[in-house]
């Protein structure tokens, strides 16, 4: 039987001095609410939109551009881009939207954020997904390393050629980036609108600032990231996932399920970095039945900021 599709409002939160714009799918329901966190750091939460497919397991599902990324205000100086600053604006926003306890999901950089966040505020959270989510940077980047190994000898010539002398912008070097994406960022041909749209809109200025040029090349602030030692810490129901090409490998994915004692590790085998993408029916099954393992009895949000 057809379902509905479910409700859609959006708005904008006022966090930190900043105004954030936010989108929100379906009502509160007895799973509770399901803030799910961009990657980038500098995307934005468009490429989440299959994330709304949650609604039909019974919860409200949140997504937000964080500062500096879509239609969320700009910081002037790129140095107020920080982990820390985007794990204080998620509490200020959650507390804005009068959500006590909630489900936290993060995709890519929004995984690590994810992680970040339950170590510095566990008591708000019942669940954290990481989706293609890193725990450590210079892991991650090793991984990255090893995949380039793995790529046709012209691409990996054209790579080397213009690394070596930083023109990150070459037409040359970018279509060899582009091969790369296609194989461990998202395999299905064409992308999907909302994929090329969040990419056509990265923020540059939080992306160079924080990541670098490009996904393999990591040369920002988050570089030296790892918190690889701290997961222990994390005593919170957890699902990772990951896709058996993903730019961010199984690897990383294994590591953060090794370091958080009881969490469950799913690997798809068709799909890169955007698994809620190249095998949707299949991610959202899994996602879905492990949050309601974890429901909460109601939703506890006021009708907004």
């Amino acid at each position: 039987m057809a379902t509905s599709p479910p409700r859609v409002e959006e708005g904008r939160a006022r966090v930190h001095g900043r105004d954030l714009f936010w989108k929100r799918f379906g009502r509160p329901g007895p799973g509770g609410t399901a803030v799910v966190l961009h990657g980038g750091p500098g995307a934005t939460h468009d490429y989440l939109v299959p994330f709304a497919d949650l609604t039909a397991h019974g919860f409200e599902v949140l997504l937000y551009d964080q500062v500096g990324c879509g239609r969320s205000e700009v910081e002037p100086d790129v140095r107020d881009y920080t982990v820390a600053r985007d794990v204080d604006d998620l509490d200020a926003l959650r507390r804005s939207f009068g959500l006590e306890r909630f489900h936290l999901l993060g995709s890519s950089y929004g995984g690590m954020l994810a992680l970040a966040y339950a170590l510095a505020h566990p008591e708000p959270l019942v669940t954290l997904t990481s989706v293609s989510g890193l725990a450590s940077v210079p892991l991650t980047v090793r991984e990255m390393r090893r995949l380039k190994g793995e790529l046709p000898a012209p691409v990996r010539t054209t790579l080397e050629k213009y690394e070596a002398s930083a023109q990150y912008q070459h037409p040359e070097y970018l279509a060899a980036v582009l091969e790369f994406y296609r194989r461990h960022l998202c395999r299905l041909e064409p992308w999907p609108a909302p994929v090329q749209y969040t990419l056509d809109h990265m923020s540059e200025g939080k992306y160079l600032t924080m990541n670098g040029p490009n996904e393999f090349t990591i040369t920002g602030t988050i570089r030296d990231f790892d918190v690889t030692d701290r997961l222990r810490e994390i005593r919170l129901p957890t699902l990772v996932t990951a896709g058996r090409f993903d730019e961010v490998t199984p690897t990383v994915a294994r590591s953060i399920h090794d370091g958080i004692a009881g969490s469950e590790l799913a690997v798809f085998d068709r799909s890169s970095h955007l698994a809620f993408w190249e095998e949707r029916p299949a991610f959202f099954d899994r996602v879905g039945a492990f949050l309601r393992c974890h429901a909460i009895p109601s939703s506890t949000r006021s009708a907004g900021p």
